[in-house]
């Protein structure tokens, strides 16, 4: 029986993986009279979407609420759930997906070997899209226009938005921002991303030379594997709850206006505004915040690291950070709950005020203490936790070249012989550290986000997948 069942599931997936089709867009030698294949694909995207070739659903009356029910939209189209749309190199222009709610996925993806370039991307009121591949910059519009590059946005009208991925994409202001004065910086970079909804997937995509980085409302999501190289604002920011950011990179920050700049800032809303509310259950994996890599950087100023000043925070955990920066607050929560910061390494970048940079759980701006929150395996240059705070195992940085490979190259792998090898608590630590290694590599855990390992100890692969 279990054999029949096995092989009638088998059947099954062989069946969908059969109906998906690939279809083919080319800006230069696509027509809008093409039928999408290879030999005689459609010109854009955007001719496709308002055409009406892509089979999907939509709310059944507008404005959108919880009563509203999904109706077929352009029933019998060709681009159904499952299928792929190969894009050609070159300008795809401004794209503008609104309410395709698909049964599954459908992919709109670079053809190997080209680069679709976008000038930007909105998806609204919409569903299952996966997006990867793409070039995505304002300057590769008729004329450069500061705008949002990728919003993926709920609509109080229109609907919600829920489980898209972004992959693998190149989002940037400019290629080249080596020129840009100050006020060019603060009136000219586009923010990279805005994510709205639920289960929104944001992974392995490169962000250059923005003004706020990844900024997620979103619920339920994955923020994983992305670098953003030069931003004036913030590099990564959430504010919803059940939110994963993992193995990202932010670095170079440009001061160049009033904002307060973070490589993660996160804060409640509630009832009464902001801070008066929680955010809940959001995990910072693995991260790594340098404020500036070249010490000649222009437009620098002092950035803080993970920065959360208007809790309450609750169920968070802070693992495997390295934060590499010049202000006092290196990871602070100001107001927290049944949070865990462990395993975290924190640098001071030079030997000026601001700083040095600490690891910081203490009240909220209320007055309230934080309740049932433990600081432990933590490398830093300072600690300043208050009250409802328990401290184990952590070490503070006092001569950063004892400790490390290259603290002036941003290199805090830990040197043999470290006073933070073995030096830590088993409790709660994560398996894994900063690069993978398992945990432990000797006789204890190590404080901080790398584990000391012989050059023969592998990484461990895995798969984070989709949420």
């Amino acid at each position: 029986m279990v054999g029949r069942l096995l092989l009638f599931v088998g059947l099954c997936v062989v069946s969908v993986q059969a109906q998906a089709a690939e279809f083919y867009v080319d800006p230069a030698k696509g027509s809008p009279r093409g039928d999408g294949s290879a030999e005689r694909p459609w010109r854009t995207i955007q001719e496709v979407l308002d055409a009406g070739l892509v089979e999907s659903q939509q709310w059944d009356k507008l404005p959108y609420s919880e009563q509203s029910t999904l109706v077929a939209k352009n029933a019998g189209a060709p681009v159904r759930a499952g299928d792929t749309i190969w894009l050609r190199s070159g300008f795809h222009g401004d794209v503008e997906i609104d309410r395709y709610y698909n049964l599954g996925h459908i992919t709109i993806a670079a053809e190997d070997g080209h680069t679709p370039c976008l000038a930007s991307l909105r998806i609204r009121a919409s569903s299952r899209w996966t997006i990867r591949g793409l070039s995505i910059s304002a300057e590769f519009g008729q004329s450069y226009r500061r705008r949002t590059l990728v919003h993926l946005e709920s609509h109080n009208w229109r609907g919600p938005v829920h489980d898209i991925v972004v992959e693998d994409c190149a989002i940037r202001s400019v290629a080249d921002a080596s020129a840009w004065t100050a006020e060019n910086w603060d009136q000219l970079a586009c923010n990279g991303l805005q994510v709205d909804g639920t289960r929104m997937t944001i992974r392995n995509n490169r962000l250059l030379n923005v003004n706020f980085g990844i900024s997620v409302d979103a619920s339920h999501s994955l923020i994983a594997g992305n670098v953003v190289e030069n931003f004036a604002g913030d590099g990564l920011r959430g504010l919803g709850n059940h939110c994963t950011f993992e193995y990202n990179v932010v670095k170079n920050c440009y001061d160049v206006n009033a904002n307060h700049d973070d490589g993660f800032q996160s804060w409640s809303v509630g009832p009464d505004g902001v801070g008066t509310g929680e955010v809940v259950g959001v995990v910072l994996r693995g991260n790594t915040v340098i404020n500036y890599v070249d010490p000649n950087q222009p437009h620098r100023g002092a950035l803080q690291g993970i920065g959360c000043f208007d809790g309450t925070f609750v169920d968070w955990i802070v693992e495997n950070n390295v934060i590499i920066t010049d202000h006092w607050h290196g990871i602070t929560l100001g107001g927290a709950r049944n949070c865990l910061v462990i395993n975290n390494t924190v640098l001071d970048r030079n030997d000026t005020r601001p700083g040095p940079p600490w690891i910081c759980v203490d009240k909220h701006k209320n007055g309230t203490a934080s309740v049932n929150c433990v600081v432990r395996n933590n490398l830093a240059t300072a600690f300043r936790n208050g009250a409802g705070v328990l401290e184990e195992n952590n070490l503070r940085i006092d001569d950063p070249a004892a400790l490390f490979v290259d603290p002036g190259q941003c290199d805090v792998h830990l040197l043999p012989g470290a006073a933070a090898i073995d030096a830590g608590s088993g409790v709660g630590a994560p398996k894994l550290d900063r690069d993978h290694i398992a945990r432990p590599q000797g006789n204890g855990i190590d404080i901080g986000a790398y584990e000391w390992h012989a050059a023969d100890v592998l990484p461990v692969d895995e798969d984070n997948g989709d949420l």
